[in-house]
């Protein structure tokens, strides 16, 4: 019997068998998502909005407008008003109080 070899075929099936508890733990843990399609729609309104808006013009901009990303979209994951858990910052912060956790999900407490 001939044996076929072709330098790629060797390679891609060496990784594959280096990483095979990496490719196969899906089927252990089917529930995570298999792609990041979820988070990309969730941030999608916001590149818009940072495209229309032409950014922000410092660094510290840029942070401060993720960050406000992050936790607006954490508390609607977790079906909370970011809005409220916000003004709950702000005023801790005016007060000198420490900044609250940021809520758990309904249902979860």
């Amino acid at each position: 019997m001939k044996t076929l070899f072709h330098p790629q075929t060797r390679a891609l099936a060496t990784e594959m068998l280096s990483d095979r508890e990496a490719i196969f733990r899906v089927l252990e843990y089917p529930f995570p998502p298999l792609t990041n399609n979820e988070a990309e729609r969730v941030l999608r309104h916001w590149v818009i909005l940072r495209r229309i808006c032409y950014g922000t013009r410092t660094e510290q901009g840029s942070r401060v407008f993720a960050l406000l990303i992050s936790v607006i979209e954490t508390c609607r994951k977790r079906r909370q008003s970011p809005w409220i858990y916000l003004a709950a910052v702000i005023h801790n912060n005016r007060a000198g109080f420490a900044v609250p956790k940021l809520p758990l999900a309904k249902g979860s407490e």
